[in-house]
């Protein structure tokens, strides 16, 4: 095909990417606010002018009126198209986002494949099988460990507590023998004299007939001497 054919039905470009397209938007968008704001001012300056000449010149004053009409219906076109634009970046930006997002979510899937491309099912469930398996030989390792079984220490241990009981009864009788019973030391001391009553009835003179006897004795007592 020859040059002129080429420009007289256009060549084939590629769509520029979502990123370009955006960026496209937001110049148009800006440019499109930079109008209205030269617009506004326009239509605030016919308004003052339209104002000054109301009473002194009415044809200057209907033709800045007319102007500032022209200047608000291009801000009322600029304002829809600003819309339009702003409607279209923002589905162009979700675009983007979801695109970029099924692009890492496809290289996940990509890596995840990959990564159980190498595993087995059941060679997965087999070493599940062989860690249990570990797992329960070491606890009974353990618990061989801390058993003092094997080191001659197999005692019954009722045999224990009966021989506990006894020594308890020892010790209980022991402490039961060796209770002092507190006996009180001020005890009344032995008299040494003759109660008041033995001496009164001593010293009482004695039954005539017991001293008549006594007189007897003493007699024979005498003779015997002699």
């Amino acid at each position: 095909m020859s040059l002129f054919g080429i420009k007289l039905f256009g060549s084939k470009k590629t769509p520029p990417t979502p990123a370009e397209a955006i960026q496209r938007l937001r110049d148009v968008e800006e440019m499109l606010m930079k109008k209205s704001d030269f617009l506004e001012k326009k239509v605030e300056a016919e308004l003052q002018t339209a104002k000054k000449n109301g009473t002194k010149n009415k044809r200057v004053a209907l033709m800045a009126l007319k102007r500032k009409k022209r200047y608000e219906k291009q801000l009322t076109q600029i304002d829809g198209t600003l819309s339009t634009i702003e409607f279209q970046r923002e589905a162009l930006e979700n675009a983007s986002t979801n695109s970029e997002v099924l692009k890492v979510m496809g290289t996940a899937a990509k890596a995840l494949k990959g990564a159980h491309d190498n595993m087995d099912i059941d060679q997965v469930h087999n070493l599940m099988d062989d860690v249990a398996e570990q797992q329960e030989i070491a606890n009974e390792i353990s618990e061989a460990i801390s058993n003092p079984t094997g080191l001659g220490e197999d005692f019954d241990e009722d045999d224990l507590l009966s021989e506990l009981n006894e020594l308890e009864e020892e010790e209980l009788n022991r402490q039961l023998l060796d209770v002092n019973v507190d006996v009180p030391q001020d005890l009344p001391s032995v008299p040494t004299s003759e109660p008041e009553a033995a001496a009164a009835s001593s010293s009482r003179p004695r039954p005539v007939a017991a001293r008549a006897d006594d007189d007897d004795d003493m007699r024979e007592l005498e003779m015997w001497a002699s």
